[in-house]
């Protein structure tokens, strides 16, 4: 069973098991972190220490989903103990996309752009054959803190600046690091690493603007392992009617990086082994609804969904007016 975080019907916070529409309430724990922090100190793994504190108490999966009051998997109580990351130029995609681009690859180095450059590199470099070995760094990304992260249901903001506010469906990565000083990931979720495609399609060099945005995770947790090849659907909706649809296919069969390598990448800085901090890494997708020309609008629901992860992860796109002005710093 996966595990989720919500709100219950009597407004208290708490963290329970899906299965047969139902969530079982945990004992003892209020939220993952604490269910995390009591496996580390017995020594079990996570989903043995979730399975023996599931009590008799139940709440309404479905209902809860429509009431809005299932949370992110896992979050922190401090936001700016939440590190928000990701990788890209991780995926191979489609074979007709993966057979043209080795087509590009076949040319002379120099005609290749940075971007190419960096695939190319994940393909020869980013699955090492000799464990314990490092292999080529990917791109990596900062998105921001825990204040950057929505809930399933709730809207994901497009600020006034932005020239795009376009889906990603990906496979998250969730990561205490312990009190040593060693991250742990604690599972996988299904995330939507929202960005702003339009911008970064402007500039290679205006990636780092265009992944300062929210995103959201959820809202199951797989504890554990995933499957080596993930398939799922990705569905803009508008109106109650799609409007676009593709399938996505992720996991490390799908990958030219192994998720051991991911991990090592980000893992390497001393900063980012901080004890008691969580983190939430994206890991990239081959699949945008952008390649075919689609411009999300207010009110559009992003629906992402994968048969591990239980229900779908769907949030709506809104507009927000500006909030600063070119002219907003003011001098003390």
């Amino acid at each position: 069973m996966n595990l989720v975080q919500i709100v219950d019907s009597k407004g208290k916070r708490r963290v329970g098991l899906v299965g047969g529409g139902e969530v079982v309430i945990l004992k003892k724990v209020g939220n993952t972190l604490d269910l995390a922090r009591m496996a580390l100190k017995e020594g079990k793994k996570l989903a043995a220490m979730a399975s023996s504190l599931a009590g008799t108490t139940t709440e309404d999966y479905a209902k809860a989903l429509k009431e809005k009051r299932v949370l992110t998997p896992v979050d922190h109580p401090d936001p700016a103990h939440c590190i928000i990351t990701g990788t890209g130029l991780t995926h191979l995609g489609s074979a007709s996309a993966r057979d043209g681009m080795h087509k590009k690859l076949s040319g002379a180095a120099e005609d290749l752009t940075d971007s190419l450059k960096m695939f190319k590199m994940g393909l020869e470099g980013g699955k090492p054959k000799a464990k314990g070995e490092a292999g080529v760094q990917p791109e990596w990304f900062y998105k921001g803190d825990g204040s950057w992260l929505v809930g399933p249901g709730q809207p994901l903001p497009k600020p006034s600046f932005a020239l795009d506010g376009g889906e990603e469906p990906e496979l998250a990565g969730l990561y205490m690091i312990d009190d040593k000083g060693r991250p742990v990931r604690l599972g996988f979720a299904l995330g939507n690493e929202y960005s702003d495609h339009v911008t970064e399609r402007q500039n290679y060099l205006y990636l780092a603007h265009s992944k300062l945005r929210h995103s959201s995770i959820g809202p199951e947790m797989v504890m554990g392992k995933i499957p080596d090849a993930v398939e799922g659907m990705s569905r803009i909706v508008r109106k109650g009617e799609v409007i676009w649809e593709k399938p996505f296919v992720t996991g490390e069969a799908n990958m030219s990086h192994t998720l051991a390598n991911l991990e090592y990448h980000h893992f390497k800085y001393d900063g980012f082994r901080r004890p008691g901090d969580l983190h939430i890494h994206y890991f990239g997708t081959a699949t945008l609804s952008i390649a075919d020309n689609i411009q999300p609008q207010d009110g559009d629901v992003f629906e992402i969904t994968a048969a591990p992860f239980g229900a779908p992860l769907r949030n709506p796109l809104k507009d927000v007016a500006a909030r600063h002005k070119p002219d907003g710093v003011k001098a003390l």
